[in-house]
């Protein structure tokens, strides 16, 4: 029985150290994407259905609890999400880094979302960094 217990313990510890940890990677790059591109975007769009039948003011404070509340329980899972993944590393005694997985997530996320914001700016909303219409 105690070879069974151990073999099984072994071999969760290698389940959950491979793919495991890849999906937990890929769980907070799509959760710190959706920190800043989804709470953003879908909090200011209930905001403008808020705005269209009551006034800007209840619009801009329902708004801006939401994002708040909204970040703090996203940040709550991506914390809880990381230190799941650091039991895993640990116990596949791999070595402690002087960052964790949710550091790299959020500053990777961050870059990918001011080039979307970007790319979304100049190319598909029109606007233009110069004013096209000087001189005319």
């Amino acid at each position: 029985m105690a070879g069974a217990r151990g073999i099984g313990e072994d071999g969760l510890r290698g389940l959950l150290a491979g793919p495991a940890s890849a999906l937990l990677i890929l769980l907070m790059l799509a959760g710190c994407l959706f920190l800043w591109i989804g709470v953003p975007l879908g909090w200011l769009w209930i905001g403008s259905q808020i705005e269209g039948s009551s006034s800007l003011g209840t619009a801009l404070a329902v708004t801006m609890t939401g994002i708040i509340l909204s970040v703090v329980a996203v940040v709550t899972g991506l914390a809880w999400i990381n230190r799941l993944h650091t039991r895993i590393r640990e116990a596949r005694n791999l070595p402690a880094s002087d960052q964790t997985a949710l550091e790299t997530m959020l500053v990777a996320s961050a870059a990918i979302a001011l080039v979307l914001f970007f790319l979304w700016f100049f190319w598909f909303a029109g606007s233009s960094p110069i004013p096209v219409s000087i001189g005319v």
